[in-house]
């Protein structure tokens, strides 16, 4: 069976899983979910997604949802196709360093780019109107993250070291947006973060979900 992502093409979540399958090279159905209109606010989608949300993943009946689980899902179940994404479970020491990339990304980088693309352009995408104090907030808090990953990028290529993991892929779909939220500088005036950008923007995957959206 052919796995069924229901999802939206200009949802960043739905990117994340986008761009591990084109990595793995798999075969999916993508089964639009019409933000506008509230359909992952339906009841029948809830029953799904009980947060009303995309994605969420239809693997022959196995449901799961949140982006990261289901890259991580895939890049497991789909381990030997391309690279393997996520380091070796008996590779303890690797093992932690892709933990710990995938830790700073939640809990840092996303709480200060997820907070800045929200207010700057998905806020305005629903009829609102930026707060510039909010949005200053958020890029100085994204500064300061980005100013701790060029010291951590002068030292490996990609966030969890020297290999690119689906951790890499989880932050590209905001940083994609920051020039249109008003931070298209932040990435360029850092060396070590800008060619960390180049290599993993540039992938073929990412461009063929960017081609599609």
């Amino acid at each position: 069976m052919v796995l069924k992502l229901y999802s939206n093409p200009y949802s960043t979540c739905s990117q994340r899983v986008f761009t591990v399958m084109k990595e793995k090279g798999l075969e999916y159905e993508v089964v639009l979910v019409d933000l506008m209109k509230g359909e992952q606010k339906d009841p029948v989608y809830m029953q799904k997604h009980p947060f009303g949300q995309v994605p969420y993943l239809d693997d022959d009946g196995f449901i799961v949802y949140e982006s990261r689980a289901i890259c991580r899902y895939l890049a497991l179940k789909y381990a030997d196709r391309g690279e393997p994404l996520i380091p070796s479970q008996t590779d303890l020491k690797a093992l932690a360093l892709f933990e710990q990339a995938a830790s700073v990304e939640y809990s840092r980088y996303t709480t200060a780019a997820g907070g800045l693309v929200g207010e700057a352009i998905i806020k305005t995408f629903h009829g609102g109107t930026p707060d510039p104090e909010v949005v200053a907030k958020y890029k100085l808090q994204l500064s300061k993250c980005l100013d701790v990953y060029e010291t951590i990028l002068s030292k490996q290529p990609y966030a969890a070291g020297n290999k690119f993991t689906v951790v890499d892929i989880y932050h590209i779909p905001y940083a994609a947006l920051f020039e249109k939220a008003g931070a298209g500088e932040l990435i360029p005036e850092r060396q070590n973060v800008k060619a960390w950008w180049d290599r993993i923007s540039g992938r073929e995957s990412w461009k063929s979900v960017m081609a599609s959206a």
